[in-house]
This record gives structure tokens, C-alpha cells and sequence, in this order.
């Protein structure tokens, strides 16, 4: 029998105050269905809803037969995100690669645009990961109150109040806060890796860098040829035997 989702207590982040917002460049732009002009706009919310769950998607993690449903009207863009979620691209990258603490943690701010309150919130969420499987926790998710008062069937999930007048610099991006690999994970993969770089680059102005035919481009090339002649003999007389070494011709009969 699954067990109900524990209750928590909301804490009171940026995306629950509302407020007054001036529209600007910094601002999150909204995707939806509702405002589609043209084709290219279809094109346009794929591409943000990509960029939302998979934060960059190659052209072997796209899903075509998705894509195809959602430009012809046959599924909505939450089934569409609810197939992303599901897609083996985003189990093998994220539900493979982190324990369900994080797994949740990952999840909300991608469906919910949020973090997630506090560590009540991610053993709850983690308990539905636990006894419905990622389906289940899916659904779950994309079923809950807070995501369709939000985003409802035809909106790509994005993150809600990021910047704020109050901040100069805002909320730090999900994809930057929370990356893809915990920190086990990246020791054990053997990333990220310091590369110390032992040649020291100057800049030279074009005006001083040499022309064609300008023996200093040379000078590279003779010092990396090397000696090429023979090394001189090191004889000295006293070395030398000279009865030995010197021929002489022997005469007939002598011996």
C-alpha cells in the first residue's frame, strides 16, 4: 500500500511573495500553447522544454515521436514534460546518478520552478520515489496543485522569480546550483580534472609579429633540427698503436 504524501511546511521563498515586476531582458520568458503564432514558435517551446529537463539535449537525446504528438495537438505540453521526465535520457542522467534525496531535489526545480522548501520536503517527496516508483512520482508531481495553478496543461515550467529588485545579482540558476552529478558521482567519474598549463602565453601585437619571409620564423625550425653532422674523433697519438694499426705489405716468402 503506498503511503500518503507527508505534510510540510511551506517556507517562505521568492516565488511565494507576490509582487510587482517590471519586465526585463533578465526575466524568465514564458512558453505556452496559448500565444503560438507560427510554426517556429512550436520549434521555440520544445527548445525551452528541453532546456528546462535535460538543460542540453544532443540530437540522440531528443524525442522525436514526442515532438511529433505535441506539434500535431494530440498530447499537451505537460504530457509532453511528463514524457521527458520518463524518457530514458533523464533516468540514465539524472535517476541513475543520484540518490533519491537529490533525485527529488532535481525534480522540483525543474517541474516546480523552485527549490525545495526544506529537508522534510525531500524525505516526502523521497518516500513516493520509494513506494510508487519514478512514475508514479512523476504523476505525482505534475498532478499537485502547485504545478497547475502555475503552469498548468499548455505552459513550459520555468523558474519563477529569479531575479529581484532587491538583488542585484538574483537567484543563482538551477542548472548552476544543482548540477547533474552529486559530488560522489563527479569523484567517481574522475571530473572535473585540473589541468595545469605549464607554457605561459604573451600576447603579441599584429604589428610586431612577423611577416612572411622573415627569418625569425625560421629560427624555430633550425634550433629543432639539432646536429646533424658527424661527431669529431677524439684520437690522441698516445692512443694510437702504430705497429698495429698502421698496414704494411708483407713480402712474398718472409714470414
Amino acid at each position: 500500500m503506498a503511503l500518503p504524501l507527508l505534510e510540510y511546511a511551506p517556507k517562505s521563498q521568492n516565488q511565494r511573495v507576490s509582487g510587482y515586476d517590471v519586465g526585463n531582458d533578465d526575466q524568465a520568458r514564458v512558453f505556452s500553447t496559448d500565444n503560438l503564432l507560427s510554426s517556429s514558435d512550436m520549434g521555440n517551446l520544445i527548445e525551452a522544454a528541453y532546456r528546462q529537463i535535460f538543460f542540453h539535449a544532443f540530437a540522440s537525446d531528443r524525442e522525436k515521436f514526442l515532438e511529433s504528438q505535441l506539434r500535431n495537438g494530440q498530447i499537451t505540453v505537460r504530457d509532453f514534460i511528463r514524457g521527458l521526465l520518463l524518457s530514458d535520457t533523464f533516468k540514465k542522467s539524472f535517476y541513475n546518478l543520484n540518490n533519491n534525496y537529490r533525485f527529488v531535489e532535481q525534480c522540483v526545480q525543474r517541474v516546480l520552478g523552485r527549490d525545495v522548501y526544506n529537508e522534510r520536503e525531500k524525505i516526502a517527496w523521497s518516500i513516493v520515489v520509494a513506494t510508487k516508483g519514478i512514475c508514479g512520482f512523476v504523476d505525482q508531481l505534475l498532478d499537485s496543485e502547485e504545478y497547475l495553478d502555475n503552469f498548468g496543461y499548455s505552459t513550459v515550467p520555468f523558474q519563477r522569480r529569479r531575479n529581484l529588485p532587491g538583488r542585484v545579482g538574483g537567484e543563482m540558476p538551477f542548472n548552476l546550483k544543482s548540477p547533474r552529478y552529486e559530488g560522489y558521482t563527479r569523484a567517481k567519474l574522475g571530473f572535473p580534472q585540473i589541468i595545469w598549463q605549464t607554457e605561459v602565453r604573451r600576447y603579441i601585437p599584429q604589428e610586431k609579429k612577423p611577416k612572411s619571409g622573415d627569418p625569425a620564423n625560421f629560427l624555430a625550425m633550425a634550433q629543432s633540427l639539432g646536429n646533424l653532422g658527424n661527431n669529431p674523433q677524439r684520437l690522441s697519438p698516445q692512443n694510437v698503436d702504430f705497429e698495429k694499426d698502421v698496414p704494411y705489405r708483407q713480402l712474398a716468402g718472409v714470414r
